[in-house]
């Protein structure tokens, strides 16, 4: 290259000012010069180049043969410098010099076309830098023309469709035009046509097709563009090795795509994929790299994402620290300083949500303090700071109790309010928040004129969200406990009523729900209560209603159950009380069955239902599939709404609504979505009556359920607070089994028991002519579900027990009843048994009663069912039971039960290679499971918090499917168990010679009857107890 540059500058020597070649021998120095330029970056160089090339046009005047390419070569230098520099001058003369060439290049020139190129580009570049719309313009016609001198055949011509596509995209992205997207998705497949496999710039227009279509997608919502444009990332990726300039940009645009696809579809292996890929490119570009800032940002807010879904905080943590990584390498000055202390900020915020750590809580706000110092006024993004800081200390006051923090951020919530005038989209948010504020502060300092701005600014707020808006209940809920803390205070009848009528208006609302309105209908519930308003029936309609249909939007998926049973503590309890107190004994039911079991009612919903949907017709397969879609984008735009609904969540709830109306338009899908009413949940009780018996804080119930009369109402002389005490008491005591006396004290609980609750519930029962010997259904609520009411009794010779009158059976909640009971097995169908054992389980006690058990087991029913497999120690392990599982539809399993009650989710079967755990059982789609018997301890120990959600493990298994089930209370001696064993399964053959599940109940019953013949201890006698039919 020097050795060029040389050459021409001594060919130059050799031809003095005058010659006839000068001008050419000029332009060859300027363009080696320039080539030297581009291969060794000394900036002198290049300006030489310019001054060499000014001088050849001064040789080369107008008329002059090579004046046009002279024009050329000194704007293409000057564009090059101006690249290096930024001086807009050099753009400017650049253009100038493209255009005065471009006049020298007629139609019918052979270089016409790129000059037309050239003029095209530089404008573009233009307007990059000033933004004015007519260079874009113009720089769209001049490719237009490019590309008609470029047609199909010649070589440039797919350069001329990338450059036309690109600035057709661009104009898209400033006017929103999509008919320009759309042309620049044409060209740009135009393009790759002609970049086919080895093409070297085909890797660019892949890249370039799949960014024009995720561009696409974001406006027009098709996932055919979003799942086109990842493939063609993925490969542009493949040509785009380890080593290749651009492959961090690769995993980029892959592992943003992929990220967008997740926030559509709920995948979670796109979110995880997405992440890898983030940390590939982040690798690809360590500190300097000008890119960095930007892949540490994008990591840290997918794994943001992925703390949302999954709740891991270490996902939190590594996102914390990206933000902090991003944001050295935003130092003071950079434009992107202030988003990058915002993000930090908000991600600090979140942990201290989360952990409760203030040390989070005040970094995050001297982060925004630092941001908000970084949007003076007239910035775009003030109104957000100032909330931002303003909430932020707002927190720390209700921490702290420092009051000078919550003046603070009602003085920022009075700027950001100015900062959104009538007609900015977070106005309403902004009200509410300076409202939410001035009530923290009228609650510490009592000042009423707080209070009465507080109602005004509630009520302006109601105003922006009209009926349909998603955000009305929050506003409605604000406003109308606004008002009766103003009766509270002043006693003004008037606030008291429009109080009442302003959470009746929660009544009316039919959309799909958030958490929001859910807590807004529970606000109701309590006042209603507290004040005994006449609403209060309906109040718990409505919040069981919208309980209802909030869950509708979560997934069945465990990781969702502490919104559930956050949502519903107590309401169903208090419901069916309230019920009951107004006299409604059918809508007691209803409401008691709408707000307990919610996790498993919804996935028996998911499971049934939508699969029943998709099995119909075409139809209904569509449909089905656009609820799940629409579902998981709502619950989405719920968990991740900061303020006001967005107009895309707006939409969507319209959406939601439209397919849950259209699918409940097809035959046999009315009720879709709907809680089943009285008239279907009494039919569980046509093989016998189901006792409800439920403790609220306002009163004890029990409720007979009959098939073919009115529930029958008996009042029980007890409180709640009474019943839980029992509770605590009977569960220390029954950690004592085995190893204490405990029969006395045993006894003295059944008694209780019996007095309290169970013998009124016998009398009832004995005046509804349900004679003695007959089967009946107990369905406990809260407080009652760990006692063993089947069990109680005085336990006096000569005197009444509950075993010596029926025949008793559980259930989590009717609905769960009629589903087993829709499940007829049919006669002369094959029945398959398997019985597992696991006697030496992963890291536990070894147990030696397993084998002979099993033994036992195969001795009753092997020469009975149509196939009988056993599979025991090293067979046994989790994959084996799963696999032995989808064709048996009845099971033993003898081996050690592990309950957790902080994580119910995680209780398990010991395996040999590990724990079976609910949350694997629930994923099961096991084929008309029938029978299980559960020979382990404590299979019916559920989440100490969530008694009424009954997430045990012999629950999992009849939610699975299994029609019976035979669970234990807690722990079961080896003998015993095996005792039970053999006289059950005697029993539970019919008079064909066939095992029948619904005799599980009578079978138990008379197994348990030899134990007491035998005295086994009496809490040995009632360990086992059966669910379902």
């Amino acid at each position: 290259m020097a050795d060029d540059v040389e050459e021409c500058r001594a060919a130059l020597g050799r031809c003095p000012p005058g010659h006839s070649d000068r001008s050419s021998f000029l332009n060859n120095l300027a363009v080696s010069l320039e080539d030297r330029f581009t291969q060794r970056g000394d900036p002198s160089d290049l300006d030489e180049s310019i001054e060499l090339h000014r001088a050849a046009l001064l040789l080369r005047p107008p008329g002059h043969s090579d004046r046009s390419l002279s024009l050329n070569n000194l704007a293409v230098s000057l564009a090059d410098r101006f690249r290096q520099r930024g001086d807009p001058s050099d753009l400017d003369e650049s253009i100038e010099l493209h255009r005065a060439a471009l006049l020298l290049r007629l139609p019918g020139h052979y270089n016409r076309s790129s000059s037309l190129n050239n003029l095209a580009a530089s404008l573009g570049e233009r307007f990059l830098q000033r933004g004015d719309l007519s260079d874009l313009d113009e720089s769209i016609e001049l490719f237009r023309a490019a590309l008609l001198l470029r047609p199909p055949g010649h070589s440039d011509r797919s350069l001329s469709l990338n450059n036309l596509a690109a600035s057709l995209r661009g104009r898209s992205t400033q006017r929103g035009d999509l008919s320009d997207l759309d042309e620049s998705i044409e060209l740009f497949r135009a393009a790759l046509l002609l970049r086919p496999p080895g093409h070297s710039n085909r890797s660019s227009s892949l890249t370039n097709l799949a960014v024009s279509l995720g561009d696409r997608f974001t406006e027009r919502g098709d996932l055919s563009d979003l799942d086109e444009s990842i493939k063609l990332h993925r490969a542009a990726l493949l040509l785009r090795p380890p080593g290749h300039p651009n492959r961090s940009s690769s995993l980029n645009n892959l592992a943003v795509s992929l990220g967008d696809r997740f926030l559509q579809r709920g995948d979670l292996s796109d979110l995880d994929e997405s992440i890898e890929l983030h940390r590939a490119s982040l690798l690809l570009r360590p500190p300097g790299h000008s890119n960095r800032s930007a892949s540490l940002n994008n990591l840290a807010v997918s794994l943001e994402d992925r703390f949302r879904q999954r709740g891991d905080l270490s996902d939190l943590d590594e996102s914390i620290e990206l933000h902090r990584a991003a944001l050295l390498l935003h130092p003071p000055g950079h434009s992107d300083r202030s988003s990058s202390l915002d993000n930090l900020a908000t991600s600090l915020g979140d942990r201290f949500m989360q952990r409760g750590g203030l040390s989070d809580l005040d970094e995050s706000i001297e982060l925004h303090r630092a941001a908000l110092l970084l949007r003076p006024p007239g910035h775009p993004n003030r109104s957000s700071s100032l909330n931002n800081l303003a909430a932020s200390l707002r927190s720390r006051s209700t921490q702290r109790g420092d009051l000078s923090d919550l003046d603070e951020s009602i003085e920022l919530s009075r700027a950001a309010l100015l900062l959104r005038p009538p007609g900015h989209s977070n106005r309403s948010s902004s009200l509410n928040n300076l409202a939410v504020s001035l009530d923290d502060r009228f609650t510490q300092r009592g000042d009423p004129s707080d209070l009465d701005e507080r109602i005004e600014l509630h009520r302006a707020a109601l105003l922006l969200h009209p009926p349909g808006h998603s955000d009305r209940s929050l506003s409605l809920n604000h406003l109308a406990l606004s008002l009766r803390d103003r009766f509270t205070q002043r006693g003004d009848p008037s606030d008291f009523d429009e109080t009442f009528s302003l959470f009746l208006q929660l009544s009316q609302i039919s959309h799909a729900v958030s958490r929001t309105d859910l807590a807004a209908a529970k606000s109701w519930v309590a006042s209603a209560e507290e004040t005994n308003h006449d609403s209060a029936l309906v109040a718990y309609e409505t919040a069981l209603k919208f309980l209802d249909q909030h869950v509708v939007l979560l997934s069945s998926s465990s990781r969702h159950f502490d919104v559930v049973s956050m949502s519903t503590a107590s309401l169903a309890v208090d419901a069916f009380s309230c019920s009951i107190r107004n006299g409604a004994l059918a809508t007691a039911v209803e409401l008691v069955e709408q707000g307990r079991a919610v996790f498993w009612t919804q996935l028996a919903r998911f499971r049934t239902t939508l699969d029943e949907l998709s099995a119909a017709h075409h139809t209904g397969a569509a449909l089905a599939e656009e609820f799940r879609q629409l579902s998981f984008h709502l619950r989405n735009a719920f968990d991740q709404s900061t303020g006001d609904q967005s107009p895309q969540t707006r939409q969507l709830t319209m959406e939601w609504n439209d397919v849950v109306s259209r699918i409940r338009m097809l035959p046999g899908f009315s009720r879709f979505l709907l809680p089943p009413l009285f008239s279907d949940l009494r039919k569980a009780a046509e093989e016998g009556p189901v006792i409800i018996v439920n403790a609220s804080q306002y009163s004890c119930d029990a409720l007979i359920v009959l098939s073919d009369r009115d529930p029958v109402h008996v009042p029980i002389d007890i409180t709640q607070t009474e019943v839980f005490d029992l509770s605590i008491e009977f569960q220390s005591l029954s950690k004592e089994f085995g190893s204490f006396d405990t029969q006395h004290k045993l006894i003295k609980i059944l008694r209780k028991l019996w007095h309290d609750i169970v013998d009124p519930v016998v009398q009832a029962l004995g005046a509804s002519n349900v004679h003695p010997g007959s089967h009946i259904w107990w369905c406990p609520t809260a407080e009652f579900t760990p006692l063993p009411l089947h069990a109680a009794g005085l336990y006096e010779k000569k005197r009444d027990s509950l075993p010596h009158i029926y025949i008793s059976s559980y259930t989590p909640t009717l609905a769960t009843l009629v589903r087993a009971r829709r499940q007829v097995s049919q006669d002369g169908s094959p029945q398959y048994f398997v019985a597992i054992g696991q006697g030496n389980p992963d890291g536990g006690k070894p147990l030696q009663c397993v084998a002979p058990e099993l033994a036992v087991v195969a001795q009753r029913l092997a020469p009975i069912v149509s196939s009988f497999m056993s599979l025991e120690d090293g067979d046994a392990t989790v994959k084996a039971a799963f696999d032995v599982l989808s064709h048996n539809q009845w099971l033993h399993l003898a081996c050690h039960g592990m309950p957790n009650r902080k994580k119910p989710f995680e209780s398990s079967f010991a395996m040999r290679d590990g724990p079976l755990m609910i949350k694997d059982i629930i994923r099961s789609d096991w084929r008309n499971p029938e029978f299980a018997f559960l020979s382990a301890c404590h299979t019916t120990v559920g989440d100490e918090k969530s008694p009424d959600e009954s997430i045990h493990l012999a629950a999992a298994m009849q939610f699975s499917g299994f029609r019976s089930v035979i669970g234990s209370m807690w722990s079961v001696d080896d003998e015993v168990a095996q005792e039970v064993v053999s006289a059950f399964y005697g029993n539970l053959v019919d008079g064909s010679g066939r095992l029948d599940c619904t005799r599980a109940a009578m079978a138990l019953h008379k197994a348990v009857k030899k134990l007491r013949r035998n005295n086994v201890p009496l809490e040995q006698q009632i360990v086992f107890v059966h669910i379902g039919v």
